[in-house]
């Protein structure tokens, strides 16, 4: 018999909440995320569309109310449409509150309105900067105006569209102002994020770290935060600025460690399952997918062996000069 056991770790967190990376593959080469010269991973080692949807149905038995879809690039996955129509049965029959997707938005006029029409209520689009040199710089691709019309696309299907921004110091920094008035003026609430040492990249992130406890500052100099009870299922906390109405989020993995209340595991395109974002330690599911006949035991055990592996926080510590990153894999394998 399949197991319908809720999800919980060693420290009574109850895991509700699974980002599930279709892809490594992206059409972006963001500095922060991965070097420009990417070997990206061989496709036969993919869980095929069909294991991906099986281990979200296990995810769903055991208690997750919420899935998000990420990659790299999810809209890059071929097929991706019918993983998502498939997963949009667990809306209807009520056992999944909520799923979304986390994009680069480079592809989101192509999918906005399937994505609305299969019961995606609200997505994340990364976005850096509003000015397309700068956009470019950071994206390796001049593709911004491509971006905002995914947004636009995205808000015309009704989806409520979230701004993801990582906080560069070099880049981004003196441009955070006049991104989150334009979001707020759009109604739609953006979240900074601070840049995580994950993967080799092609400089020193040292060099493009700041602190969003610095950025607040600056912001409370010439807007009121108000500091809001909200929370989503991730680890954003946010605050309200009264001179814009809109609500703004704060991930900060380096300078104030959220993991307390973390709720989150994460799954590799290739089946492997990651507890933490910022350790190694990881379980994996393929061989207990592949190796089951046809049934769930397998794939419930290894599930209950990473309850049990799961760390109460990451090892995440302020950028070093010339430090190597705290975890070998990049962003992209995990997704955001």
């Amino acid at each position: 018999m399949a197991s319908r056991t809720p999800l919980i770790d060693s420290f009574g967190r109850h895991v509700d909440t699974v980002r599930v990376s279709v892809t490594d593959r992206c059409n972006l080469r963001c500095t922060y995320c991965m070097s420009e010269q990417m070997t990206f991973l061989p496709r036969a080692e993919l869980l095929t569309l069909e294991e991906l949807d099986r281990v979200c149905a296990a995810f769903v038995r055991r208690g997750v109310r919420h899935l998000r879809l990420t990659g790299g690039e999810p809209l890059m996955r071929r097929g991706i449409m019918d993983l998502v129509n498939s997963l949009s049965r667990h809306l209807r029959e009520g056992t999944l509150d909520e799923l979304t997707m986390t994009t680069n938005g480079v592809r989101l006029r192509e999918f906005a309105g399937a994505l609305a029409a299969a019961g995606m209520r609200r997505i994340n689009v990364s976005l850096d900067s509003l000015d397309r040199t700068t956009f470019a710089r950071i994206a390796r691709s001049d593709c911004l105006d491509q971006v905002l019309d995914g947004i636009a696309a995205a808000r015309e299907a009704g989806l409520k569209v979230k701004i993801n921004t990582v906080a560069l110091k070099r880049d981004n920094h003196a441009d955070l102002p006049d991104l989150i008035q334009w979001a707020h003026e759009r109604g739609m609430d953006i979240t900074l994020i601070e840049t995580m040492p994950m993967g080799a990249v092609d400089e020193d992130r040292t060099d493009q770290f700041i602190s969003l406890t610095e950025v607040r500052q600056e912001l409370q100099s010439f807007w009121t935060l108000t500091d809001l009870d909200e929370r989503s299922s991730g680890p954003a906390r946010y605050v309200r600025i009264a001179e814009t109405g809109g609500r703004l989020g704060f991930i900060t993995p380096l300078t104030h460690n959220f993991c307390e209340s973390c709720r989150r595991v994460r799954l590799t395109c290739t089946g492997t399952l990651f507890m933490c974002l910022g350790q190694d330690s990881a379980v994996d599911l393929r061989t207990a997918l592949r190796g089951d006949n046809g049934g769930d035991a397998a794939l419930d055990a290894a599930l209950d062996e990473a309850m049990q592996r799961k760390p109460k926080a990451h090892d995440f510590l302020l950028p070093v000069p010339g430090a190597a990153p705290a975890v070998s894999r990049h962003m992209s394998m995990t997704g955001g």
